[in-house]
């Protein structure tokens, strides 16, 4: 028997149709009625056990620049002379930025 491949098919399923109005009321149980949140702003809200730092201080001790030491004149960091690449009219620059 020869089989017309371009012909619409019929399963046993498509007697069970379902209707216009159930098909509505499936699409909006689906949809969310919650709005997007930004995630930033999930994460300000959100706090580990154990991390309360409110009553804490940072303490940190500031030396100053040794005499060893040379500031960048274009990323401005405190290296050590052996970081030294060039220094053009007064300028030190550090290998980092020389390259």
């Amino acid at each position: 028997m020869a089989t017309d491949y371009d012909a619409p098919r019929r399963d046993s399923d498509d007697s069970s149709e379902d209707s216009l109005e159930e098909l509505k009321s499936r699409r909006t149980d689906a949809q969310s009625g919650s709005v997007d949140v930004d995630e930033a702003e999930v994460a300000e809200n959100f706090e580990l056990p154990g991390a309360d730092l409110a009553d804490e201080e940072l303490t940190v001790k500031v030396l100053p620049m040794q005499t060893d030491e040379f500031r960048c004149s274009s990323c401005f960091l405190v290296h050590h002379r052996s970081q030294l690449a060039s220094e053009k009219n007064g300028r030190l620059i550090c290998r980092d930025c020389a390259a």
